[in-house]
């Protein structure tokens, strides 16, 4: 089904794009090019919610005032909520990704107050919209990652070879949540759910489209330069001071690289919501 169905916007640029694609496709290297920055412009529609809200908090860093009446993580809470209604009312959202949103808002913010709480990391200013030391805000990082799945699933079209049940991905995932919290009374185990999450999904192949040739790529590969582009956007999140681990508490330095493997966990969890909401499609 054409993405102009979904996302009335686009709607609008097809016929001009197949125009100037029909102009790329008759030389290799403008086609290659050309294929390219369509890639590139796909990521960025499907990074439209996560880029707009890391982009407000690395601005408010610099330009917000700091005598304000509301608060700075407040502001940010209120224009996320601003953003995902104008992209519904705009439908560049539909309301099955609006749906993975809040469910992935909830479970990230669940986590954030434990978090918190036992002093993995902080949130340095004020805020009024709160549920102990976690401004709400936070909750819509974490639904930023289910928004940029659910919308590349369907700009790209994924197909799939030996997915994995939904039913194992989903025990795979509670394991994955539960360990976020049991490590810090027990063994860690993640070690072993990077094995599980290998045996599960080594075999498995996203087959994407971008334009005219289906291309495939490992469903774990996939998953890791997902995880690795959102440890960058934590790289900017913590320097742009929206919170803090406890080695940045005397001034920047870059999140470890252990939480490119949390990162990387946590979008299997991601992952396995949107695949209950869109279904994977074999090949």
């Amino acid at each position: 089904m054409s993405t102009g169905s979904f996302w009335p916007l686009i709607a609008r640029f097809q016929a001009r794009e197949a125009r100037l694609g029909a102009r790329m496709q008759h030389h290799r290297i403008s086609a290659f090019i050309y294929e390219f920055l369509r890639f590139g412009t796909k990521q960025a529609w499907a990074c439209l919610f996560g880029g707009a809200m890391v982009a407000l908090i690395v601005v408010t860093h610099y330009a917000y005032p700091k005598d304000a009446f509301l608060s700075r993580y407040d502001f940010l809470f209120i224009a996320a909520i601003t953003i995902q209604y104008l992209m519904l009312g705009f439908r560049l959202e539909t309301l099955d990704e609006a749906k993975v949103i809040l469910i992935y808002h909830i479970i990230g913010t669940a986590m954030e107050v434990f978090k918190t709480g036992v002093g993995s990391w902080i949130y340095p200013e004020d805020a009024f919209f709160r549920i102990g030391g976690v401004p709400l805000f936070s909750g819509f990082m974490y639904a930023s990652i289910g928004s940029y799945i659910a919308r590349c699933w369907r700009l790209f079209d994924f197909r799939f070879a030996h997915h994995p049940p939904l039913w194992a991905l989903s025990l795979l995932s509670a394991a994955i949540y539960l360990n976020f919290f049991s490590h810090h009374y027990m063994v860690d185990l993640r070690w072993l759910l990077f094995i599980a999450s290998a045996i599960l999904l080594g075999r498995a192949w996203i087959h994407y489209h971008i334009w005219h040739t289906r291309r495939r790529m490992p469903l774990l590969l996939g998953l890791f330069l997902v995880s690795l582009f959102i440890w960058f956007a934590e790289n900017l999140g913590t320097w742009a001071k929206a919170w803090m681990y406890p080695h940045q508490a005397t001034g920047w330095s870059m999140v470890s690289f252990a939480k490119l493997g949390s990162w990387f966990l946590l979008l299997i969890v991601s992952y396995t919501l949107v695949a209950w909401v869109n279904k994977p499609e074999r090949v």
